[in-house]
């Protein structure tokens, strides 16, 4: 019986046919590649997003109120803020604050000319710039710095990092947040929310009187 023989394919069609097949893979190879790249630095760059927003934010230390001198409504209050740790820096000017007594809703912002940094032996003193420069005091809040070791919490870029502490100022009455003021029995919801990260937490009720003019409500 004869022997079968197989020849191979020769030529230059051949020839063009396999240059064709390498350089398909070449440009297969390199856009995966390419994509590789892409999707790595996009990870990378989501990890790290997600990492600031899980680990930023700001704390609601304890929050005080005054009243008015017949102790009848809260019209002052003062929110003591400061950075989660391991938080990026805060910026305070894109920061809101969120008050809720179950019938209003104020979202209030920061106002630049009402900053105060120095020692501060009385909180609620009026004369104070973060109070007294309030202009629209249903919607503004003012800062009085009380720990920034690196001057980072600077009048018109207010940057809350590590080892800061802040106080918020609201006006909460005459003529601010809630008309008169916080009645006794009163519910108060809100947050300090940042511009990422998560936002500290407001939530405590009025006593039942005020004994007191200055309270801890918080």
């Amino acid at each position: 019986m004869k022997a079968r023989t197989r020849k191979g394919a020769v030529g230059i069609g051949t020839l063009i046919v396999f240059i064709a097949m390498v350089l398909v893979a070449a440009v297969a190879a390199a856009v995966l590649i390419n994509t590789s790249g892409y999707l790595q630095q996009k990870a990378s760059s989501t990890g790290r997003e997600t990492t600031q927003e899980v680990a930023s934010g700001l704390q609601v230390e304890k929050v005080v109120g005054k009243t008015d001198s017949n102790k009848t409504y809260i019209q002052y209050m003062a929110i003591y803020v400061s950075p989660n740790a391991g938080s990026a820096g805060i910026d305070l000017k894109n920061t809101k604050v969120i008050l809720s007594n179950g019938s209003v809703q104020a979202v209030l912002s920061y106002q630049t000319r009402a900053y105060t940094n120095g020692v501060v032996s009385n909180i609620f003193n009026t004369s104070l710039e973060a109070w007294n420069n309030i202009t629209t005091a249903s919607t503004e809040f003012g800062i009085i710095v009380l720990q920034d070791a690196d001057n980072s919490v600077k009048q018109n870029y207010p940057t809350l990092n590590k080892g800061d502490l802040v106080v918020l100022t609201v006006q909460v009455g005459n003529t601010g947040v809630f008309g008169k003021g916080i009645p006794p029995r009163t519910k108060i919801i809100g947050k300090v929310v940042p511009e990422f990260g998560a936002p500290g937490v407001i939530e405590f009720t009025t006593p039942s009187t005020y004994t007191s003019e200055v309270m801890t409500l918080q």
